[in-house]
């Protein structure tokens, strides 16, 4: 066997490679094992990488010599996986010191499916700590460079999980993403980032962050390896009560139309990353689809309701981890002491600041003016979603208003904040979003990829695809 070409390969040209017997499962794994311990000390995008992946690679060949032309398409795969999603005997921390030590009991659902199609797990991934973060500068362990750049940021808080599919570091890898977490860091590191429908993958398993804005999606080098493994971790689930029933996918009709809330985009976006998307509309439409600007008259208010709702849910989530049940706990003369202690020093900045506002706007006198209201204006943005659906088959944006950014370039957290305008109103209406490259913005004198989000009605991932296979092609 020559060496094997990692930047180039993609699920499918891998499985197709394993089935001719070009190479094995253990040869692969040996050989994502050995790029991920080179690089991973320049990206730092696994908090730990998995040695028994080679002896993974010797099972999952075993399967392959026995199946032959039945081979899942996932067997022998060597994913990336984030660290707030469970492996049964593997440490999960979220990135933070209050679960550094922490072992799964369990494996999350999606996991599950995974390990059914023969998937192999090189790693877990560095995150924003408990997922609160668009750079990966708010991990306990260091904070994560963007392959593209080592000088910049990857995203957040998916950005572990990002930086090792454009690093070539695992050919995917799975994240989470609660307002833009997936998909904000596929658009600085140049892949694709698939958030699903709310409810269409398992949430049993994810370390919860805002319950009903989470969700588990696939970062990929291509559409159709999104979809494949978008297609291994979907279906409902017993032990997650917010799961969607199993349904047919979507209809094969070919999508035509696209609308752009072009008042929207104005609102802090980068001239040239305007100017990428204009491209790409541009390219769509003389390919035959028909553009139509909207008005979503409340989408300007849900980076607002995003940061009142996601904190809110957060400081409940959280208040789970008190150094009695799980991992970190301080010792200290009483049961407040041991409260106060272990959350003070487990507890990131950024964590803190989240429980705080959260604390805040469900406390007594001002979760009426604050947490109440905002809920009844998320519901005013899924209904400007459900109307506007009415006249096209998807809504698309940039997916960030810049490309990548220098680490420190938004230490003051609002700044951070505002990185998510685009990303959130996909979570708070609960609908599918991808991120596609399309482009480049220059910085310094390097071109840097910048994204192009589609949005799609309830269900619509078959949407999604389509559309962004057609931007995939585009010569831009």
């Amino acid at each position: 066997m020559g060496s094997i070409d990692l930047e180039n390969l993609t699920i499918k040209k891998t499985h197709d490679h394993l089935v001719r017997g070009d190479f094995s499962a253990r040869e692969l794994g040996s050989a994502c094992l050995k790029r991920a311990e080179e690089k991973n000390q320049e990206t730092n995008a696994f908090l730990e990488i998995f040695e028994d992946v080679i002896e993974a690679g010797d099972e999952a060949d075993a399967r392959i010599r026995e199946k032959k032309k039945d081979t899942p398409l996932l067997l022998g795969i060597p994913l990336a996986i984030k660290d707030n999603i469970l492996i049964k005997g593997r440490v999960v921390s979220c990135a933070s010191k209050i679960l550094s030590s922490y072992k799964a009991s369990y494996d999350a659902t999606a996991i599950q499916k995974l390990k059914q199609a023969g998937a192999v797990f090189l790693g877990r991934t560095n995150m924003d700590e408990f997922a609160m973060g668009s750079s990966t500068e708010n991990s306990a362990f260091g904070l994560t460079k963007n392959p593209r750049d080592v000088r910049r940021v990857p995203g957040g808080s998916s950005g572990g999980s990002a930086a090792a599919v454009s690093g070539n570091l695992a050919l995917a890898a799975l994240g989470s993403d609660t307002g833009g977490s997936i998909r904000q860091p596929a658009s600085l590191t140049g892949i694709i980032g698939l958030k699903p429908t709310y409810g269409a993958v398992s949430r049993s398993g994810l370390i919860a962050l805002a319950s009903s804005l989470d969700q588990i999606g696939p970062l990929t080098k291509t559409i159709a390896d999104a979809r494949l493994l978008f297609s291994a971790i979907r279906g409902h689930d017993p032990n997650d009560s917010t799961s969607l029933p199993n349904a047919k996918n979507d209809s094969d009709k070919k999508p035509r139309t696209v609308g752009v809330p072009r008042t929207f985009l104005a609102q802090g976006c980068d001239p040239d990353v305007l100017k990428c998307f204009e491209a790409t509309l541009t390219q769509l439409k003389n390919r035959g689809y028909e553009i139509r600007d909207l008005n979503l008259p409340n989408l300007p208010y849900s980076l607002a309701v995003y940061y009142i709702i996601q904190p809110a849910e957060a400081s409940t989530n959280l208040a789970r981890f008190d150094g009695i049940r799980y991992g970190l706990s301080a010792p200290a003369p009483d049961i407040a002491g041991v409260y106060a202690k272990t959350r003070g020093i487990g507890f990131g900045r950024e964590v803190r600041r989240r429980i705080l506002i959260g604390t805040f706007v469900l406390s007594s006198g001002y979760a009426d003016a604050y947490y109440r209201k905002a809920r009844a204006v998320r519901e005013l943005i899924r209904a400007d979603f459900d109307h506007a659906f009415k006249s096209v088959d998807a809504i698309v944006m940039p997916t960030t208003p810049s490309p990548a950014f220098m680490f420190g370039a938004k230490s003051d957290p609002l700044a951070m904040y505002a990185e998510d305008i685009f990303a959130t109103s996909a979570n708070l209406a609960g609908v599918p979003a991808i991120s596609v490259p399309s482009g480049r913005a220059e910085r310094d004198g390097i071109a840097l990829p910048v994204g192009f989000q589609i949005i799609a009605p309830h269900g619509g991932e078959g949407t999604l695809f389509a559309i962004g296979e057609d931007v995939e092609n585009l010569a831009l």
